[in-house]
C-alpha cells in the first residue's frame, strides 16, 4: 500500500515520531512517505494516511488542521490514523490519578472521530528542547525548573514503534479492500 505520512513540526519532536511511523511502516512493506502537511501535493494519490502533530493548550497545531479540513472526503474513504505528541515526563499518571496520555488528547480527536472515522488515534510524549525554543516559546526558557515543563527527550521509542506495527498489520489487512 501507498501510505502518507503528514505532521507539521514546530521543533522535531513530532517529525522524529512521524519518521519513526515511517520507518516501521517501510520495514513492514509498504510505500511510505513521510511529509510535513505543507508539502503534500497530491494527498488522493495515497492508499492511507497517518496525521499527527503537536498538541498545544489542546489543539492541534494549525497544518495539521488545515490539511484534515482540506482533505476530510479522501481521509474519510480511506484507512487513517492519527496520533498526537506533547506531554512532557515519564511518568503515565499524574499526581490526581488521571492518565497524561488521555488528557493531552487534542479536542480534534474527538471532532475528526465523526467526520473521518480513524482506524486508530494514539498521544505520544514528547520533547522540549529549551536552547531550540525561538520568539514567544523562549519564555520556557526563563522561567523557574518545575515539573509542568520537564526538559528533555521522553518520546517512548517503544510505545511509537508498537503502535506503527500495529497500523502495519492493519493495512495488511486490508490491502484488499477498496476505497
Amino acid at each position: 500500500m501507498r501510505v502518507l505520512v503528514a505532521y507539521p513540526s514546530k521543533y522535531g519532536a513530532t517529525e522524529g515520531i512521524a519518521e519513526r511511523i515511517g520507518a516501521r511502516l517501510r520495514t513492514a512493506g509498504h510505500h511510505v512517505d513521510v511529509l510535513r502537511c505543507r508539502d503534500v501535493d497530491r494527498p488522493h494519490e495515497y492508499d492511507a494516511y497517518v496525521v499527527g502533530s503537536a498538541a498545544y493548550m489542546g489543539k492541534w497545531r494549525k497544518a495539521a488542521r488545515n490539511f484534515v479540513e482540506r482533505n476530510t472526503g479522501v481521509l474519510a474513504s480511506r484507512p487513517t490514523w492519527l496520533f498526537s505528541s506533547g506531554p512532557l515526563g515519564t511518568e503515565r499518571i499524574d499526581r490526581d490519578g488521571n492518565d497524561v496520555l488521555v488528557a493531552a488528547e487534542p479536542k480534534q480527536f474527538e471532532e475528526y472521530e465523526s467526520r473521518i472515522h480513524p482506524r486508530g488515534r494514539m498521544v505520544f510524549f514528547g520533547a522540549l528542547d529549551v536552547d531550540r525554543l525561538r520568539g514567544p516559546d523562549r519564555i520556557v526558557s526563563w522561567m523557574p525548573a518545575n515539573d509542568a515543563l520537564p526538559e528533555g527527550d521522553f518520546r517512548d521509542w517503544h510505545a511509537i514503534d508498537s503502535w506503527a506495527d500495529h497500523v502495519a498489520a492493519d493495512l495488511r489487512s486490508s490491502a484488499g479492500t477498496p476505497h
